[in-house]
């Protein structure tokens, strides 16, 4: 990947040639007819995140932040450990979050604190890079009324904000709690799995900054194959609680092009247990909208006619 950057910065740089007033009046009015050429279809690419290797260290946090020019969010301590950012946001599209469990807080159905790492058994940190999980079947996707989100050709969820109205339709439909609208602008962001970097053959800057190997990047099925493999080590190294989540679709839920190895329950780490995509619930609420209108005009017309002279 370092030889890719180093070949892309000799490139010379190019820019749009002169036009005359004519010919950029005629642009202007032509433009917005215009339909470019959809990209070919790539492979699925995403993320893998494994928490038992993360040491907290917000390289990728940084990363992210430098390459995509996001606003620093400030240094206010939230008191909660050593998270300063708290949450993502439109300005925060990588999190590094840190749980601090003691004994008591162990799940009952998980082994010994002491058997994930060689601390004290009274005490374990977990750490995470949370992220946007880029949804097979996104409900933020399906629930934007403006088409300003779109699965790009690596089936990466990406937000268009030019195209944004800001109507937070996305922010409502998204479970995991990824998406939210910038204060400036007033537009929805979120991490857009470096689609710049993509498109030019280099690795996102989160996981080429991880020093640990936490943040995998590459193709979806080899990625799944790599941390399946990672799991069933971990097994055989005695920490038969690490699984993995959102790998796999569920009943009510997509799977995930960006997912992770966990060692305890998945809302310990702030996400929900079993993520369910509001949209299942769509039909059941065309239904009732139906009923209920008509509902309304019969009792319209009872009231017409009962009080006709």
């Amino acid at each position: 990947m370092a030889s890719r950057e180093q070949e892309l910065s000799t490139l010379p740089q190019t820019s749009d040639p002169p036009r005359g007033r004519l010919s950029e009046l005629l642009g202007r009015l032509i433009y917005p007819f215009l339909r470019g050429e959809a990209p070919k279809p790539r492979p699925a690419t995403g993320f893998y995140t494994d928490t038992t290797v993360c040491i907290g260290c917000k390289a990728c946090e940084v990363a992210c932040k430098q390459w995509n020019q996001l606003p620093s969010d400030g240094f206010n301590w939230s008191g909660n450990s050593y998270d300063n950012t708290s949450e993502l946001s439109a300005t925060t599209w990588r999190h590094v979050k840190f749980i601090e469990q003691f004994s008591d807080q162990a799940s009952s159905n998980l082994a010994p604190l002491d058997t994930v790492s060689n601390e004290s058994p009274l005490n374990r940190w977990l750490m995470m890079s949370d992220h946007c999980k880029h949804c097979l079947a996104a409900p933020c996707h399906q629930a934007c009324p403006t088409g300003a989100i779109i699965q790009n050709e690596f089936e990466n969820v990406y937000i268009q904000a030019d195209i944004c109205n800001g109507c937070s339709c996305c922010v409502a439909a998204c479970p995991f709690g990824v998406i939210t609208r910038s204060d400036m602008g007033g537009h929805s962001h979120k991490c857009t799995l470096c689609y710049d970097r993509q498109r030019d053959g280099l690795e996102p800057a989160c996981a080429k900054a991880c020093p640990t190997q936490s943040i995998h990047f590459g193709p979806v099925d080899e990625l799944r194959e790599q941390a399946r493999k990672r799991v069933e080590a971990l097994h055989q190294r005695g920490v038969p609680q690490a699984y993995l989540y959102g790998d796999a679709p569920t009943e009510t839920y997509s799977e995930m092009h960006s997912f992770y190895l966990l060692v305890d329950r998945p809302s310990v780490y702030g996400l929900p247990d079993s993520p369910f995509n509001p949209w299942l619930h769509m039909m059941g609420d065309y239904v009732r909208s139906i009923a209920g209108g008509l509902a309304a005009i019969a009792a319209l017309l009872v009231v017409v006619f009962l009080l006709k002279p």
